[in-house]
């Protein structure tokens, strides 16, 4: 009787060491299998993740040459209106003095060393004029307002200003109209903000052919 009781005792022990090892071996592979998937799950979000960025990089490329095209096409509109001074006549020299120039605002001619901040720059008290000449040398557009135009407007001119590097905006006590943009031998007046004369002007002359000297900082000089 002893003999049998130890028999079944070794039986029941095996028994128990059997289903432990079915239960490490079904443990083991459960979390193969998970740990499968997690890493299938993980190179699957990585692949995904990579191709939105080419996706998302190509769209930008897309949108890119699209706002080119658009600001080439925009360029080559006539601007109504506009007037001209001859660039060969504008003179470029560095003066520490007070300039006379013979329009209002100036679209060029002798201008201080130091050119105006013009990244986008939007200023609330007039500037020196023979700062932002220099800034006009650099290639920048310069938005003048008198206090006749509106709010709306002189808010929404200042908007597209901010979002333009190579662009200024301040007000001008005593030009001819309420609202102009001048460039180096540039220069018009528009009705309003929404002026697509506007538009055309900052496609056309910021940092363009008429720019004396492009790629000069609109950085690092004065701010009014």
């Amino acid at each position: 009787m002893s003999f049998d009781r130890r028999t079944r005792v070794e039986q029941m022990r095996s028994a128990d060491r059997a289903r432990d090892r079915r239960n490490r071996v079904l443990a083991i592979g459960v979390s193969a299998v998970v740990v499968a998937g997690l890493v299938g799950f993980g190179s699957y979000m990585v692949l995904e993740k990579s191709e939105a960025k080419e996706r998302n990089a190509e769209s930008r490329a897309q949108d890119s040459k699209q706002t080119e095209q658009d600001r080439k096409d925009l360029a080559a509109e006539p601007i109504a209106g506009e007037k001209t001074w001859d660039a060969k006549k504008l003179t470029r020299n560095h003066v520490t003095t007070e300039v006379t120039y013979p329009m209002e605002p100036p679209v060029g001619g002798d201008h201080n060393p130091a050119w105006l901040n013009c990244d986008g720059v939007v200023y609330e008290k007039a500037v020196p004029n023979v700062n932002a000449v220099h800034a006009l040398e650099h290639g920048a557009v310069w938005v003048t307002h008198t206090d006749k135009a509106s709010g709306a407007d002189v808010g929404k001119l200042a908007s597209r200003v901010r979002s333009t590097p190579y662009s200024l905006m301040s007000p001008y006590e005593g030009q001819a109209g309420a609202i102009m943009l001048s460039a180096w031998g540039k220069q018009v007046t528009v009705d309003s903000a929404d002026d697509p004369r506007v538009a055309r002007f900052f496609a056309k002359y910021v940092q363009g052919a008429q720019t004396p000297e492009p790629g000069a900082p609109c950085t690092g000089g004065v701010d009014g």
